[in-house]
């Protein structure tokens, strides 16, 4: 009897593991394969639509212009960012757009950073516009020509406004929208996202599920303004309409992160594809992939630009210099929209960002081994 015990126990064992092992090959994952490009159809029409994206990314280049347009008023360019109103291009005053209400929306640092750009507007219309005669020198604000080189106009910190709003987009509009906005799980999975991802429950009167155009609006961000979206590479469609961090991707590809393009296209790719498969794990990870290496365009591009201004204070050259920090001014400002994949949290906080800013806010005075200091800093953060 104490035998036959033994071997029903046995027995019993062994029917137990079979059965576990069955139950894990039930819950394996469905492989999720991308396409070839970014290309999504449900019954033989596109399921792709970012047309907002593509509006804002107009709007944003023309912003920018306008930053720099000595005639411009305070109230022209506070109803461009504001209100979606007053472009050249009719068509992006029509569009029910804005870019004001997006600017770090998102994010936890909402509420600080987005009357920067707003006071920016008032110190370009206030401060260096009335003063473009002037020649610019520390505390005077004016026009700054370097002999035979760049002319900027800057304020008495030798800031070149537009510089500092269109870079400041970089994060606090861009990163903003794509890693703390459309591409998180909260914003994908919100309400009956998920249910109705799973059952094909499509947006009234459209193509797509409320998940699917989540994630191209958050695509859109990045490639709204691209002429062809078979390749990884974005091509603008007009000289100088690309201004945001397509632009700077494509730079750093080609020279200090080699392949990145690749890297962040293949990932909406196939994080598209997940969603379609309801395969949300995969979906998560290609969106970590996306918002890391969105993070170290920012981190690159921001160690870059500090280092420059540095060579050109040391080189005389102070328009060339004005106009970098104040590229790096703006790149600062998007660090604290980043995200870091190993604690979920931005590479640097609010309250670091805005010491960082503290430390380097007059550019007449500003020392190049500081600037040096700073870049380095932020290369041994983000592991370059």
């Amino acid at each position: 009897m104490k035998n036959l015990k033994i071997l029903v126990i046995m027995f019993l064992g062994i029917f137990l593991i079979a059965c576990e092992e069955d139950e894990l090959e039930i819950v394996d994952p469905v492989p999720v394969t991308p396409p070839d490009t970014y290309a999504f159809e449900r019954d033989g029409a596109s399921t792709v639509s970012f047309s907002g994206q593509t509006a804002r990314l107009e709007m944003a280049a023309e912003l920018g212009t306008s930053l720099n347009t000595p005639n411009k008023t305070a109230a022209e360019l506070s109803a461009m960012f504001n209100e979606g109103t007053g472009f050249e291009n009719n068509s992006l005053s029509a569009s029910g757009k804005k870019l004001g209400n997006k600017t770090a929306s998102s994010s936890q640092a909402s509420s600080t950073v987005k009357p920067l750009f707003d006071a920016m507007i008032t110190d370009v219309t206030t401060n260096v516009f009335p003063n473009v005669a002037n020649d610019a020198s520390a505390g005077t604000p004016g026009t700054y020509t370097d002999p035979g080189g760049r002319t900027v106009i800057i304020n008495g910190k030798g800031h070149e406004v537009n510089q500092l709003f269109v870079k400041g987009l970089m994060g606090a509009l861009v990163c903003d929208q794509i890693i703390w906005g459309y591409l998180s799980a909260g914003k994908l999975d919100g309400g009956t996202n998920k249910a109705d991802n799973d059952a094909g429950t499509l947006v009234d009167g459209k193509t797509y599920t409320q998940m699917e155009h989540y994630w191209d609006e958050g695509f859109g961000y990045l490639y709204g303004l691209d002429a062809d979206l078979t390749t990884a590479k974005v091509e603008a469609p007009t000289s100088g309409s690309d201004v945001l961090v397509s632009k700077y991707m494509n730079k750093v590809d080609g020279s200090s992160l080699p392949g990145i393009s690749q890297e962040i296209y293949d990932a909406f790719k196939h994080g598209r594809a997940a969603i379609v498969a309801g395969a949300y794990d995969i979906r998560d990870e290609q969106a970590e992939i996306v918002s890391t290496k969105l993070s170290h365009i920012i981190g690159r591009k921001a160690a870059d630009y500090l280092s420059s201004g540095a060579d050109k204070i040391d080189a005389g050259k102070w328009a060339d210099a004005h106009h970098a920090l104040s590229e790096g001014w703006g790149f600062i400002l998007s660090l604290q929209f980043t995200k870091n994949a190993d604690t979920g949290m931005p590479y640097y906080s609010n309250s670091e960002v805005n010491s960082m800013l503290t430390q380097i806010d007059d550019f007449w005075t500003v020392a190049p081994a500081d600037l040096r200091s700073m870049a380095a800093s932020i290369e041994e953060k983000f592991g370059f």
